[in-house]
């Protein structure tokens, strides 16, 4: 078995027509047909239905396409992780992350590390708690800034950064937008907006809650960070954000509040894969982030 056989299975599979495969891969078709006919014959199975121009995989074509998939995928990470040996400051990261630290931690961390190795790229993928693990677990990026920083997790492994306050964005004319810290039980009564369930975040703020003998009457729901400010701005509810997604400015007609019962917190940090080791340009990556929030960290005491 070749594995331009396999490039070519896959192809036409992508695309249910060999013409447009050979197009595609700059051959001539009956080199494609000749290779999947071979592939065909090695492994003693149809791969393809012929329908008139069209071909459509049969079962057992599907079962060896999520295979091939899987083995061009290894062997593309593999000539990577080559050529990053040979060339540690010229890869690709895949990093991923959460909304919250879209605005600020992020872009800051990446422009000062291209700073330092401008030929090395990223690939970013936004994602939730969930996701960025499972992300991180399937090889579907590499390493992923994350918050909180999980800690019950066998196949990743976590470095907490910081821990940051969570804070309560009220309306401006809110009764309570003069004082100058709250207990968050002040709010038992309010209206709030919060990430859906299955959100981190959601999960923090009703856990806060409920430490304070309530639950919390949710109006409205959102993914979006900007659309939750947005709604507090409006008058219409009122909401629990991390500080660090205030740092540039508190959106117009909103008052950020320091909450002091109880005390809410989560921690900023990375995970890494514990199956596999990082490739030369993630550990300069990975070992500049922990450089750079040490040095964060001593400038904020």
């Amino acid at each position: 078995m070749e594995l331009r056989q396999i490039q070519y299975f896959i192809e036409v599979a992508k695309r249910e027509h060999v013409t447009e495969a050979a197009h595609a891969l700059h051959v001539a078709q009956s080199a494609v047909s000749r290779q999947i006919a071979n592939l065909e014959a090695e492994l003693g199975v149809q791969l393809f239905i012929r329908e008139g121009r069209n071909v459509r995989l049969t079962p057992i074509g599907k079962i060896f396409l999520k295979h091939a998939q899987a083995a061009i995928k290894e062997i593309d990470k593999a000539k990577q992780e080559i050529e990053e040996f040979l060339h540690p400051e010229k890869g690709t990261i895949r990093i991923g992350f959460p909304s919250s630290l879209a605005a600020h931690i992020l872009p800051t961390a990446i422009s000062d590390f291209r700073a330092r190795y401008p030929d090395i790229g990223f690939q970013l993928r936004q994602g939730t708690f969930k996701n960025l693990i499972e992300m991180v677990i399937k090889g579907e990026i590499d390493l992923a800034l994350i918050a909180p920083v999980p800690t019950n997790e066998k196949e990743v492994r976590g470095d907490i950064f910081f821990s940051e306050k969570i804070v309560a964005l009220l309306p401006i004319h809110h009764p309570l937008a003069n004082q100058p810290s709250l207990s968050l039980y002040q709010l038992r009564d309010d209206p709030f907006v919060l990430f859906p369930p299955g959100f981190v975040l959601h999960h923090i703020v009703v856990d806060a809650c409920t430490q304070m003998g309530f639950q919390p009457k949710v109006s409205f729901e959102g993914e979006d960070i900007d659309a939750i400010k947005g709604l507090v701005a409006a008058g219409l509810a009122v909401t629990l954000l991390p500080e660090i997604t205030l740092i540039d400015s508190v959106p117009r007609a909103t008052v950020k509040i320091p909450i002091h019962e109880p005390e809410v917190t989560r921690t900023v940090g990375i995970i890494i894969p514990n199956n596999r080791e990082l490739a030369p340009s993630e550990k300069l990556f990975y070992h500049f982030l922990k450089e750079f929030f040490a040095v964060l960290n001593r400038f904020n005491q």
